[in-house]
């Protein structure tokens, strides 16, 4: 096996650099050598979509995949490029289907972790601007985090926090010390100078998503005054230095429009972003405002212009509740990720603060078969319209289920929280959601699964469901 994954490794970088050439005219032999390598056709269907891509010069995907050579710095894109698809998509993932089979649990392919606590910003609905600095994963944890993901195949790495980079001393070393892994962060990007820039630069395997709520005044009314001008100060500081980043977009029943509008994402494209998360609000915690959790009607507002804008803007884009279709629902509970706070509690969501494990008392593998991320494994997909794959948001009650049984604890680092009270606020807007999905999914969802589905290759006679 090892000399197999040693031949695939210079395979893609003998690829990789005859595509720095003249990319225009060589992605077609890149695809080749792709090709050729996954040998199990575990990425037949990307393969597939990403051929017909680079089919037509005219597309706004090709003019994507044209700009990460004229804007990125080879050596950045190289190092990204060959930990991504090498590392992450065939011999990461490979693994991870093997350890699946053999411990008969939930392997995920992303990670992410809490450095810290603690934050610059004190953002209106953000859980975590109430906890301030008082905890903290240590390196050694951080990085024993990382070397027990690898061993299971787990090969991508997103910090959250808190502000992570609070702690970006710790990241760029954890970067240096796993040259082979890709980490990036979720960040406000009030932090990101030119000193940091040069260290992105130089370790580049680092990449920042940069959390805006639009334009100037959303962004400052829930992140205070000058947050905006911050964050295009940063954008400009990657975008001189040839860094890629991308952003991420929590929609809420205040900024939907605004973030759903064409003329946010024409300023994104133009800023340099290559990629873009989109959340919804969650009311996570005793003191979430639960007016901003988005509307029925915002959500497929939402569901619609993303998608009208993968056809059109040079923009790579994820929404993690509208595009369940995909994916087969909800990849929380270690199924594609998980996340691990910085007390240490290994969590099934980002959004779902509750544990029965810790990792200064379990080893990962010994979390993934725990009551908790069993629960998730034996249970998903929470619901049979792909949109709606939450097990809070959109169908309240099944956490509620897992948690209990699992005698799991919140996490809350202040004020505890029962699954059924997290469940409950959001009881109102999956009803009002339900039938909008129902027909969004009768409409257009169904049409998904009748190919494979994109989280596995398979289950073309499930639904869209993963097997």
């Amino acid at each position: 096996m090892a000399i197999i994954e040693n031949i695939e490794t210079f395979a893609v970088k003998t690829a990789l650099g005859y595509l720095d050439k003249d990319p225009e005219k060589n992605l077609t032999k890149l695809m080749d050598w792709f090709d050729r390598f996954d040998r199990k056709g575990t990425l037949e269907v990307e393969r597939k979509a990403i051929r017909k891509v680079i089919e037509d010069k005219d597309s706004n995907w090709y003019q994507l995949i044209i700009s990460l050579w004229k804007d990125i710095d080879p050596g950045v894109r190289n190092r990204l490029f060959e930990n991504f698809i090498i590392n992450g998509c065939l011999l990461g993932y490979q693994r991870q289907v093997e350890n699946k089979e053999k411990y008969n649990c939930n392997i995920p392919w992303a990670i992410l972790l809490d450095p810290t606590s603690a934050c610059n910003l004190h953002c209106t609905g953000c859980w975590a601007a109430e906890y301030g600095n008082h905890m903290n994963l240590t390196y050694e944890e951080m990085d024993d985090i990382v070397r027990q993901g690898v061993e299971l195949g787990t090969y991508v790495y997103l910090f959250t926090g808190g502000e992570p980079l609070v702690r970006k001393k710790d990241i760029i070393r954890l970067c240096e010390e796993h040259p082979d892994c890709v980490f990036s962060t979720f960040t406000n990007g009030t932090l990101i100078d030119e000193a940091f820039a040069g260290e992105m630069l130089r370790v580049k395997n680092f990449m920042p998503a940069i959390s805006i709520e639009g334009f100037e005044e959303a962004t400052d009314s829930r992140r205070g005054n000058g947050t905006y001008q911050k964050i295009i100060r940063a954008m400009n500081i990657l975008k001189e230095k040839k860094l890629p980043f991308g952003i991420s977009c929590c929609y809420t029943s205040a900024n939907a429009e605004v973030i759903g509008s064409e003329e946010y994402f024409d300023q994104m494209v133009e800023m340099g972003a290559k990629f873009a998360w989109f959340f919804t609000y969650m009311p996570v915690g005793k003191g979430a405002v639960t007016e901003l959790m988005a509307t029925a009607k915002q959500r497929e507002m939402m569901y619609h212009k993303i998608r009208e804008y993968r056809r059109t803007k040079p923009l790579f884009t994820v929404d993690f509740w509208n595009d369940g279709e995909y994916v087969g629902g909800c990849i929380a509970g270690g199924r594609s990720y998980l996340h691990i706070n910085a007390n240490g509690d290994i969590e099934p969501c980002a959004f779902v603060h509750y544990s029965d494990s810790n990792i200064r008392e379990k080893t990962l593998l010994e979390a993934y078969r725990s009551p908790l991320f069993m629960g998730y494994h034996d249970h998903q997909p929470w619901n049979e319209n792909m949109l709606r794959p939450c097990p809070v948001l959109d169908n309240p009650g099944r956490l509620t289920e897992i948690v209990e049984k699992s005698g799991a604890k919140s996490t809350d680092y202040q004020n505890l929280e029962s699954a059924k009270e997290f469940s409950d606020k959001c009881v109102a807007t999956a009803e009002k959601w339900a039938p909008v999905a129902d027909r969004l999914w009768k409409e257009n969802g169904k049409q998904v699964s009748e190919g494979k589905c994109a989280a596995c290759g398979k289950c073309a006679s499930s639904g869209g469901v993963s097997d």
